[in-house]
């Protein structure tokens, strides 16, 4: 897989795989620690061919956080099954995420969140165009 942006003309139809797991980084183009993350979150990539890594920068896409706030960087949501299993901030060290990953490619509980239900259908909305 490719890392993704929302506005990709892909996505979409990349969001329609019913077991794919689905993985956001939350940034902003002003954050420093985002820009040295971006590459290292691209390179992640490789590890997990099945699942989709999107970069969303959170002033060009705000509507993807529903209520939330995103305080502080890289946040990350995690969805499977177009539930979110994992919403939060994380460490910039990419090997945590990698670690989280592969956490949750077993079953278990979704995590509460207020990101809006429909999160998936927002970002294929956005890919459309």
């Amino acid at each position: 897989m490719n890392l993704y942006f929302p506005n990709s003309s892909t996505l979409a139809k990349t969001l329609e795989q019913p077991e794919l797991m689905v993985v956001l980084c939350f940034c902003a183009a002003w954050c420093d620690a985002c820009k040295a993350y971006q590459p290292k979150f691209d390179a992640l990539v490789q590890q997990h061919p099945n699942a989709c890594f999107i970069w969303v920068d959170i002033e060009d896409y705000p509507e993807l956080l529903g209520d939330e706030d995103v305080e502080n960087f890289p946040t990350i949501a995690i969805m499977q099954k177009e539930q979110i299993r994992f919403f939060g901030t994380v460490l910039p060290h990419i090997e945590h995420l990698n670690r989280l990953i592969q956490a949750m490619q077993s079953p278990g509980a979704t995590q509460q969140t207020s990101l809006p239900n429909d999160l998936a259908e927002r970002l294929k909305k956005t890919s459309r165009g």
